[in-house]
């Protein structure tokens, strides 16, 4: 039985959903090892605050344009 176009989306969405959220875990771990090396002074914890609020700002603003995309797409091929 084939599956129809509205299921193989579902199915993506779900996908991309899992790997999203993989993602913020691994960077919810990272900066969690980063600010206890910090606090430990093992790293320097001003330099690599910053490097890493503004990694994860240029990531927060990738999302959000992504996001938008795929939103923009989507109502696109439900229009159709």
């Amino acid at each position: 039985m084939p599956l129809d176009r509205h299921t193989l989306n579902s199915n993506t969405m779900n996908n991309i959903k899992k790997i999203t959220g993989f993602v913020l875990v691994g960077l919810i771990i990272i900066t969690t090892i980063i600010a206890i090396l910090g606090i430990w002074d093992v790293i320097v914890f001003e330099q690599a605050l910053e490097k890493l609020l503004k990694s994860l700002l240029v990531i927060f603003i990738a999302s959000a344009v992504v996001l938008f995309i795929t939103t923009v797409l989507i109502k696109e091929e439900n229009k159709n």
